[in-house]
Order: C-alpha cells, then structure tokens, then sequence
C-alpha cells in the first residue's frame, strides 16, 4: 500500500477506537499508526528506539496529536516536531477534549495546523473526522517534499 499513514497518538484506548471507526466509516483508508505517549511518538517520527527499523519510511500524511499524553505531552511533541527540519512541515491536527482556552492559545503559537474538539456523541465525532479527512487529505497540498516521500 502506498498511502502514507496517518500518526494517532492517543493513550486512551476508547478514544483511539473511536476514531479509528469514524476514519473506516468515512472510507478514509490511510493506514492508521497508534503511539500512546510524548516518547513513543518522537521515536516514531524521528526513527530511533523501537522504530528505529521501521520498515515504511514513509512520514505519516496527518499527524492527530491529543494534548493529555504521558511523557511528554502534546505540546511538547508538537514543538519538537516543529524544529525539526524532517518535520517541521507536517501537519498536526490537535485532536482534544480539553476546552480550555490557554491549550488552544498555545496549540497554535506551538504551531498546530488545526485544532478540533472532541465531539462528546460519535455522529458528531464522525461528521468531525470526514470534514478533517476530506480536507487534510484529500483538498490540503502538501509542500512538494512530503509529497516524494522524502521528509
């Protein structure tokens, strides 16, 4: 399969089935990564620790980043990815049910793409995640480099 993936990095288990359901009942099928921490997430996009011989080198197409992560929290992935020169041009949907207003301030001055709440009912949460597929990957342009594979 050629589609590149899309990163999940959820810790809450129910959280990650729903939306790996509403990204299948939106056909949306981008192979979906799961990393349930700060840690495992940096690993993952920079290849190190037990990702370090991943054998699809691909960069994920959308990352779906959730704030209250373990280790490192969101915003700490979120600022390392953006001064990294591999990834700094990805782009980051903060995907949250956190409404406080700071965490959207410094979710986009960290240099998030979007940032979506939660719907609390699953039709909403469907609804939610078709609008942010047809968007992000399928109307959003990458930057011509993400688009060769080479990141």
């Amino acid at each position: 399969m050629n589609a590149k993936p899309i990163l999940l990095i959820e810790d809450n288990p129910d959280d990650e089935e729903l939306t790996i359901r509403a990204l299948k009942k939106n056909n949306i099928s981008n192979p979906v990564d799961v990393v349930r921490d700060g840690e495992q997430a940096l690993d993952y996009l920079f290849r190190r620790g037990a990702y370090a011989g991943l054998e699809n080198n691909l960069p994920p197409q959308l990352i779906l980043l959730d704030l209250k992560i373990p280790k490192f929290d969101g915003l700490e992935v979120l600022k390392q990815i953006r001064q990294n020169p591999a990834t700094k041009l990805l782009p980051v949907v903060i995907l949250t049910s956190s409404k406080e207003e700071q965490d959207i301030i410094n979710g986009y001055d960290s240099g998030a793409n979007s940032y979506i709440r939660k719907p609390v009912s699953f039709a909403d949460f469907t609804d939610a995640v078709h609008n942010l597929g047809l968007y992000w990957l399928i109307l959003n342009e990458c930057p011509p480099t993400q688009k060769q594979g080479v990141v």
